[in-house]
């Protein structure tokens, strides 16, 4: 349940701010805004005070693509799936999320968007929604993954406008940038200041650096669903994969459970783009927070069936991986113990990054003064003790 003061300190932590970890550091907060960020125990009469124990103080982990989690998937198309994934993936550090929708007809898109619309001056006890993120319906067919075929298609004109004209929400869109009309289509998105992002697709490196002109300055989960090199009558052309470590401007994210990409390519993700372009994402289904076995990917009564082994979700075929089921804290342990990063970049990688990504970096992302006080405690082990949104406790372990 959700804890509201109007003016808190955080005492006695270890306060990872953009620039160094301060130790024995304190963090002021009023009507959730930080008003004071402090090398020492800030002295204030009347505040209610919350001991960090020597624990880690951080700005709260910022989930850009998210499709459910706690056994709830956001195109299950209601409220209370909506309320219960931000509530799920806050107990793990969440503070930000932008809920991300997959392949499917108009009608369920858009149903989407209006639940959303719902869900959020509900939600009280879970992780921010700031925005839908659209994962498809515009991707190559044999790049598709887990997405449902019987759905994938180009981008039409007619379709992508409607579905905009529905909504103010939409903060993102992931598509394949080689079809017929994705170009428009990202022109439109950007004249909307909607964030194109490239996902699903097989383009060649021309393609990309095209597509990167016209908006998509962002790679989706990089290596999952994407081209790498590939020979065309004996001729060797650059993927998607090498035109984003080649375009020092392009933004990546990266799925990091430990099981999508193995260390040496978390390794060179990191070497190439650095942690001021890699963001962190659980990409997390509908089984993250819940145990391994039978589960379903997309909507619970016409997704596709999928098996969660191994600390990932498989087809059942066992042919490819079908989502993640990571929650944050997992994400930055991974980075830590897998990439060999510092502490400090791991977490910039899933706050001050994804918040400049996403254009949000004004009020998310940092300990800074003037930002809301969305803030995890956690111990050495990336174990939350607590999840503060905008001031409010919204979990304690």
């Amino acid at each position: 349940m959700a804890t509201k003061k109007s003016l808190i300190k955080i005492r006695n932590g270890n306060l990872i701010t953009p620039a160094r970890i301060i130790p024995n550091g304190s963090v002021l907060i009023e009507n959730g805004i930080i008003t004071d960020v402090a090398e020492h125990d800030l002295e204030m009469p009347g505040t209610f005070t919350i001991d960090a124990g020597g624990r880690y103080i951080s700005p709260g982990f910022i989930d850009i693509h998210v499709h459910g989690g706690g056994g709830y998937d956001f195109m299950d198309n209601t409220v209370e799936a909506f309320l219960e994934i931000a509530k799920l993936h806050a107990r793990f550090g969440t503070t930000t999320m932008f809920p991300t929708t997959l392949t499917g007809p108009t009608e369920d898109i858009i149903k989407t968007l209006e639940i959303y619309e719902k869900a959020v001056p509900l939600n009280k006890e879970g992780a921010q929604l700031m925005g839908i993120h659209l994962e498809g319906p515009y991707f190559a067919m044999n790049q598709r993954g887990a997405q449902d075929p019987r759905w994938i298609r180009d981008p039409d004109p007619e379709e992508y406008e409607y579905i905009v004209s529905r909504s103010n929400s939409i903060k993102r869109w992931s598509a394949a940038p080689e079809l017929k009309g994705a170009i428009p289509f990202a022109r439109y998105l950007k004249s909307k200041g909607i964030l194109v992002s490239l996902a699903h697709t097989d383009a060649i490196y021309e393609e990309v650096v095209e597509a990167f002109e016209n908006g998509y300055t962002l790679a989706t989960h990089l290596y999952s669903g994407m081209s790498g090199v590939t020979r065309r009558n004996a001729f060797r052309y650059a993927g998607v994969i090498e035109s984003a470590f080649i375009i020092d401007e392009m933004n990546v994210e990266i799925i990091a459970d430990g099981v999508h990409l193995p260390a040496p390519l978390l390794k060179l993700v990191c070497k190439i783009k650095g942690p001021d372009k890699i963001a962190l994402i659980t990409d997390a289904m509908r089984a993250a927070g819940m145990p391994p076995g039978e589960s379903i990917i997309g909507n619970i009564h016409t997704g596709l069936k999928v098996i969660v082994e191994d600390g990932v979700s498989k087809l059942p075929d066992r042919s490819s991986f079908a989502g993640s089921v990571a929650t944050a804290d997992r994400l930055v342990r991974t980075m830590i113990n897998m990439a060999g990063v510092s502490l400090s970049d791991a977490i910039r990688m899933i706050t001050e990054t994804p918040a400049a990504i996403m254009n949000i970096s004004d009020r998310k992302g940092s300990l800074a003064v003037g930002k809301d006080a969305d803030i995890v405690i956690f111990d050495e082990n990336i174990s939350i003790y607590t999840t503060m949104i905008k001031g409010n406790i919204i979990y304690q372990n």
